[in-house]
Formats: structure tokens, sequence, C-alpha cells
């Protein structure tokens, strides 16, 4: 469903961002911290998980409308966790967005074969993390 008929994309202020499920995936406490910060200051609802198992579960309870998943986590992967997202009926058109601290051409093929919309290379700025989410979120 979108508000007005706009994808994020087209939001003319941060305002529209208000409500936005956003569920940031990453083993760094760091990372997480730093997206939460970014993106509640843009009116996000923000849901963080360590891992890609605690995700699976909060992705369920909380029914984000975009997630960011960093690639190297124990126990489940970023490529494992976005491929169980893109293969379950209710959440395969949810964007997933790949973070890494690797930016070589093959971490990025895998992400697009597993379904990911988009790979991130970190340290990301406000500015990459508001755009993949212009790029590819429906405001709800």
């Amino acid at each position: 469903m979108q508000v007005g008929g706009k994808r994020v994309e087209e939001a003319v202020s941060g305002a529209e961002l208000a409500g936005l499920r956003v569920l940031v995936i990453d083993d760094s406490k760091t990372i997480r911290r730093t997206a939460e910060m970014l993106l509640k200051k843009e009116g996000c609802d923000v849901v963080t998980a360590v891992d890609g198992f605690e995700a699976l579960a909060k992705i369920s309870d909380h029914r984000p409308q975009i997630i960011f998943v960093d690639i190297m986590m124990p126990r489940l992967d970023g490529y494992q966790t976005c491929a169980l997202i893109k293969n379950n009926a209710t959440y395969r058109a949810t964007p997933v967005i790949m973070l890494s601290s690797k930016d070589g051409l093959f971490d990025k093929a895998r992400g697009r074969v597993v379904g990911s919309e988009e790979y991130l290379t970190k340290p990301f700025t406000r500015e990459e993390l508001l755009g993949a989410i212009r790029r590819h979120a429906v405001v709800r």
C-alpha cells in the first residue's frame, strides 16, 4: 500500500518517512546503533537484530517495510537470511539491502543472486542509507 500513491523516492521531506518500519540486522553494535540513530531522526520506526535467527522472529512480529542486513554474521549469514526472506511468500516483496565491508564484484553478485535489491558498503553515509530507502521502500 502506498500513501498518496507515492513511493519514498518521491518524498519531499523526511516527515514522509515517519512511521516507516525498518529492520537493521548486524552483529556490530556500533552499526546497529548508528543506523538506528540516523533512521529515527528521519522518523522511522527501527527494530534491530544481532543475527539472522533473531531477525526472522522480528520480521514476523514487526513486518518491516525495508530490511538492512549485514553479510558477515554468526549462525546465519546475510546471504542465508536474505534467501530465507525472499523464499517466503509473505515477505518476498520486502526490499532487502545488503551491508558489508567487502565491496568486491563477487560479493555484490552473490547478493543479487539471493534476491537483495541493493548492496551498501560499510561504512555507509546518512545519504547512502536514506538513498536506499528512497529507491526501494514504499511508504505505507
